[in-house]
């Protein structure tokens, strides 16, 4: 005979599914409409996301596109990763809508601000590879350029570049979320990650070496904000794992 607790697991099981589903189609479609609506203006974005790069090139250099289709096909990739960009507070919302019910009530008035900042602080990261770090690489590219090498550099490799730049200094400026949580789960305790400072600032100057191009200067510019934002997280996880541990845990 049936277990009747097993079938209310496995319906239960279901509808999480199936509101997993409905959430990712409303994720979806609202990327699809905003891709949509940007795309007549895809060729402006990439010429927004290529002016860090221009603006050291020499005067009357441009950029060059060796593919069939690259002329065509980086804009409109470059036009979705905006729409996602544009879409993350939706995209944010609707995960938020997701796990909720799931969570105590002490846990659910700091989920949110966690999800927020960990989105703001990668949009810092992007922000400032963007403004500030890739006019230092560039500038330092073309400096030592020799005279007799005409630079135009390929649309596809630009764009590889630059998105493996983003992704590094977006990660990057996740560190204070991420030694927070590892505390909060009970992975690693505060004074441990303090005693594994100095194996944490050798690890940092290491990954940005590997990151970065060969110079000291991008490399310094990745380095050390990933030591002091390390630093940020020792100093907001005592707090964060105070005011997330229900009462039970505390008289436990």
């Amino acid at each position: 005979m049936p277990d009747p607790s097993e079938n209310d697991n496995l319906a239960s099981f279901i509808s999480h599914l199936i509101e997993l589903r409905d959430r990712l189609v409303r994720i979806s479609v609202v990327v699809v409409i905003v891709f949509l609506g940007l795309m007549p203006f895809a060729a402006q974005i990439f010429d927004l996301l290529a002016a860090p790069m221009m603006q050291t090139l020499p005067s009357g250099a441009h950029m060059i596109a060796t593919g069939v289709i690259t002329p065509f096909l980086i804009p409109v990739k470059i036009t979705l990763v905006v729409a996602l960009i544009i879409s993350l507070p939706w995209v944010l919302y609707q995960i938020w809508a997701f796990v909720a019910p799931g969570l105590y009530a002490h846990e659910k008035k700091l989920i949110a601000p966690l999800v927020i900042s960990s989105s703001a602080l990668f949009l810092a990261g992007v922000a400032f590879c963007y403004f500030f770090v890739f006019r230092v690489v560039f500038s330092f590219v073309n400096q030592f350029a020799p005279k007799s090498i005409s630079v135009a550099p390929d649309i596809e490799s630009y764009l590889d570049f630059v998105m493996t730049m983003f992704l590094a200094f977006g990660v990057t400026f996740e560190v204070p979320i991420i030694v927070i949580v590892l505390v909060r789960m009970g992975l690693v305790t505060v004074d441990k990650l303090k005693a594994v400072r100095p194996y944490v600032i050798v690890g940092a100057f290491i990954v940005a070496a590997i990151v970065t191009p060969p110079d000291i200067t991008s490399m310094l510019l990745l380095a050390v904000p990933m030591c002091l934002l390390f630093e940020i997280g020792l100093f907001i996880a005592p707090w964060f794992n105070k005011a997330t541990t229900a009462p039970a845990e505390h008289n436990g």
